[in-house]
């Protein structure tokens, strides 16, 4: 059974090219200065980033995996500069669930699912 954990901290510059890339360049992920004004008070991490995160760490373990549907939330807030612990747990024949949680209080920031082809 495949069982991943990894480390990460998401810093701007990466929430900075994952807007360039996805074209998703919502001012709360990128634009210091009106986050700070907003509920959140900085910016936060694009979900898909995390999800892309714990993609690269499954297809680090499976090269070639396939993706056949997926499901997920993001019940809290990612940051930039505060750690993010990673999981990849296969629960099944092709089903993983797949969890990100800051470290400094445990909240998940992302929960889901992915089923492989």
């Amino acid at each position: 059974m495949l069982d991943l954990a990894a480390r990460w901290t998401p810093t701007q510059a990466e929430f900075d090219a994952f807007a360039r890339v996805s074209g998703d360049d919502n001012a709360i992920h990128v634009d210091p200065a009106f986050s700070a004004r907003t509920g959140f008070g900085r910016t936060v991490s694009h979900g898909m980033l995390i999800y892309a995160r714990l993609w690269g760490l499954l297809v680090a373990a499976r090269p070639g995996a396939r993706l056949e549907g997926q499901s997920m939330m993001f019940p809290n807030p990612a940051f930039a500069g505060e750690e993010i612990a990673l999981s990849v747990r296969e629960t099944g024949p092709g089903r993983l669930a797949m969890r990100a949680a800051r470290v400094a209080d445990g909240a998940e920031v992302l929960t889901g699912e992915a089923v492989l082809s």
